[in-house]
């Protein structure tokens, strides 16, 4: 596993040690969930964006998110999204799940 090393204000390393506690983990077990979840959010808000925006499809949205299309589809209805779907792309989806 690779390492990195990273500056952090003192006010940071302090939530930073106050999680760790409420998690009963070391700092750097904590440092690499947080990296996760904010890894996470970010891919998942760029996705939003840019489906939004229609620069990307569905299936790419959901490439971005790092996330089956199902989970984008929850996602997508959760940040109550507006379709970019166009008549053509429901009926390829269609066709695609009835192959499955």
């Amino acid at each position: 596993m690779p390492s990195i090393s990273a500056r952090i204000p003192d006010d940071e390393e302090e939530a930073l040690e106050e999680v760790a506690e409420l998690l009963g983990e070391d700092k750097s077990t904590t440092i690499r969930k947080a990296l996760n979840e904010g890894l996470y959010d970010i891919r998942v808000r760029i996705a939003i964006e840019q489906y939004q925006s229609g620069e990307v499809s569905v299936n790419e949205a959901a490439r971005i998110a790092g996330v089956p299309l199902g989970e984008w589809f929850e996602i997508a209805r959760e940040q109550n999204l507006t379709s970019q779907l166009s008549p053509g792309d429901l009926e390829a989806d269609a066709d695609a799940v009835q192959d499955l």
